[in-house]
This record gives structure tokens, sequence and C-alpha cells, in this order.
């Protein structure tokens, strides 16, 4: 089960280009359900994800990098890059540190910036307060669902 809120973001964090980074593409064969493909730096992954906003089931599978190229070819409207940064966010929870990944778009979508943190539990992700340089809330808003943004020529301005 997956859970998880995501943000806009008011300003970007102080430091943010230090952090650690991942270079992500990815690509959807079917948006419904979503099942999605994905090359982490170099690590590649089948995603099947369920129903939901907040919350919701993922399975996540292993590909090899041919796999990964050959379903590339079928995947439907366009392919999404961005650079994900890992920040540790200030507030502690099940003393676990929480960690938000901070998503700049490439491409199709330059200009949009939003954050996904994800949470243990449902009322963990409730009673989660961001820190003030985190903008709104838009968890569930669907167009800012991967899945949707893969259908976008351009962000709407």
């Amino acid at each position: 089960m997956e859970i998880e809120r995501k943000f806009l973001i008011r300003q970007m964090p102080e430091n943010w280009q230090v952090l650690p980074h991942h270079e992500i593409e990815q690509a959807y064969l079917c948006t419904n359900p979503v099942v999605r493909i994905r090359r982490q730096d170099d690590s590649y992954y089948l995603t099947y994800k369920g129903k939901g906003k907040m919350a919701r089931e993922e399975y996540n599978l292993p590909l090899t990098p041919e796999g990964y190229a050959h379903l590339l070819k079928k995947a439907d409207d366009h392919v999404i890059r961005k650079t994900r940064y890992l920040i540790p966010m200030e507030t502690e929870t099940n003393s676990q540190k929480l960690i938000g990944e901070i998503d700049i778009f490439h491409d199709q979508l330059e200009g949009l910036v939003f954050m996904e943190i994800e949470f243990s539990s449902i009322e963990e992700a409730l009673a989660y307060q961001p820190p003030a340089w985190v903008g709104e809330d838009v968890t569930e808003n669907p167009f800012y669902h991967n899945s949707r943004l893969s259908k976008l020529d351009s962000l709407p301005r």
C-alpha cells in the first residue's frame, strides 16, 4: 500500500541543489488502471497502481534495460522526465524522519515542481503539517497525477 501526499512548492528549500537526487524517465502503458515503466538512474521497473489518491495499492517489478526499452516503444502519450531531489523533512514521525521527494519536471512539463511524501499510515499522513516553504496540498487534485501529466503537450499557462 502506498500512502502519500503531494504538495506544490512555494519556494525551494535552502541548499536543495546539493541534496541527493535521481534522474527519472517514466511512461505509461495504461492509465486506467495505471501501469507504468520507469528508469531511475540505472534501475528499471514496471509498476501497477490501484485506484485512489492518497492511499492505493502499488506493486513494483524489476525490469532489465532491454525489457524497459522494448516496453517504452509501446507507451502511450509522452515520456515524463524529471529530477527527483530527496530532502529530510523537519517533522519526525514514528521515530523515522520523513523524506520529501521534490520532482522538477523537464521537457513539455518544464516549470512544474512538486513534492511527494510517503507515510506509514493514513493517520500519519492526515496529521502531517508541512514547513512554510511548501505550498498547496494537491493530493486530491487528479491534474497532478503523473499519468494525467503524461497526456499534456505542455503546461497550461
